[in-house]
């Protein structure tokens, strides 16, 4: 039996402050995301999902309306082990060229990308994603993932409330800039890109 487990942080909970507080890590990956995998666990015991990978999980329930439930807690438990694996404290690594070739600078790619974070009506998420040969900049609402759409995850921003209400209220174009301009582990980027 595979049992899916709540995914260490690669940083202390208060090592993103000031730009996204303690309370609000400890909120997010403490609780909102263990609740996902205390409920997909109870969802896929004694079933074929028991014994294959999250990715699989995500992938082969996708597009299953009698497993929804199934897709979302594991697809938000994904979307948000690479929201946090993309996120770390004094950045100080460049953004990749294939972002500044791909969008034209670094500015363009910022923009595009915080137009599309400040754009999404409701809960979801904004993707760098691989399409193909191309990098592109999307949205998916809900728990939906790249992964569900044969797009390969580049890197995410999680939009939903609950990722900024405590810390920026009802600002999110705040919270994108400080993503954007201090919080993104661009090697992580790289490693995505290049791999």
């Amino acid at each position: 039996m595979f049992t899916i487990t709540q995914f260490p942080l690669p940083y202390a909970t208060d090592a993103l402050t000031p730009y996204i507080s303690q309370e609000t890590l400890q909120t997010h990956h403490g609780k909102h995301v263990a609740t996902y995998i205390d409920n997909l666990n109870k969802l896929i015991k004694n079933t074929p999902y028991e014994s294959v990978s999250l990715q699989d999980i995500i992938t082969e329930s996708a597009n299953k309306p009698d497993e929804k439930k199934i897709f979302n807690n594991a697809a938000q438990i994904y979307n948000h082990n690479f929201f946090f694996q993309g996120l770390c404290p004094n950045c100080m690594a460049k953004i990749p060229q294939e972002i500044i070739d791909n969008f034209g600078s670094i500015e363009n790619f910022k923009t595009e990308f915080k137009t599309a974070a400040t754009s999404l009506f409701g809960s979801g998420y904004t993707w760098l994603v691989q399409d193909g040969d191309k990098l592109k900049i999307i949205n998916t609402t809900n728990a939906d993932t790249p992964i569900a759409h044969n797009m390969k995850p580049i890197l995410n921003l999680d939009v939903w409330e609950h990722a900024y209400y405590l810390d920026y209220k009802n600002r999110r174009a705040d919270f994108v800039d400080s993503f954007l301009n201090n919080l993104v582990d661009w090697n992580f980027v790289a490693e995505n890109i290049r791999n």
